[in-house]
């Protein structure tokens, strides 16, 4: 099957928060995907896994679909009792399997390091090595024009940061200077990105604590039992 790319693509920022998520639970819940406008609204407005995060209506996600239908990237499902939808990005954008796992995890986390997008993609797609990563993210920079144009940029690194970080452009040019002013890249040693994970992943664990001292009590158990 021959893969037609879409060229000038330029997505809004909620157009890309649809489309990423749609790609995300293809490969996470496959059992639950397609999606329905409800399911698609709760996994664009997760609090995990999001940066930035969003608070979209349904009216948000559904003009954003119908954009992303017009553009051959999603489709609708209307066999069942309720309307879902699947996204079509491999061959509405032109792009292999492991170049459109990267993109969407950049769509739905912002700018990362290829560390860290091999590391986020385990649940997407398990790439051999760090070069690898690089490999196809080059490839997507450096993108012939015919083919629709660059869809990712490497980033200038950051004071204080080791590696330079990774963005997409399927929302149009990178604002370097913004990320730089949001904190959203610096470096993995106290950078507000990093922060902003710890700070998850810490709220995780307190509630992940509090539902253990509630199931123990309702056992008769200790919760600081060995």
């Amino acid at each position: 099957m021959t893969l037609t790319p879409v060229t000038s693509l330029t997505l809004t920022p909620v157009e890309a928060r649809v489309l990423g998520t749609l790609m995300e639970k293809a490969r996470t819940v496959p059992d639950s995907y397609p999606l329905s406008l409800n399911s698609l609204m709760l996994g664009c407005n997760q609090k995990s896994s999001r940066d930035p995060v969003m608070d979209l209506s349904e009216a948000d996600v559904a003009c954003a679909l119908d954009n992303l239908m017009n553009l051959s990237l999603v489709r609708a499902n209307t066999s069942g009792r309720v309307t879902r939808y699947e996204h079509n990005f491999q061959r509405g954008a032109g792009v292999p399997e492991q170049s459109a796992v990267l993109l969407g995890l950049l769509m739905l986390r912002g700018p990362q390091t290829a560390a860290e997008l091999r590391l986020n993609t385990e649940r997407w797609y398990k790439f051999a090595d760090i070069s690898s990563v690089e490999g196809f993210l080059e490839e997507l920079q450096d993108r012939s024009l015919d083919k629709g144009g660059p869809l990712a940029i490497r980033l200038a690194r950051a004071p204080g940061a080791r590696e330079q970080r990774w963005a997409h452009l399927l929302c149009g040019p990178v604002d370097e200077a913004q990320f730089a002013q949001s904190g959203s890249f610096r470096g993995a040693d106290g950078s507000p990105g990093t922060l902003a994970r710890i700070e998850q992943l810490e709220a995780e664990v307190a509630q992940l604590k509090a539902t253990v001292l509630k199931l123990c009590t309702e056992l008769g158990m200790s919760a600081t039992a060995p």
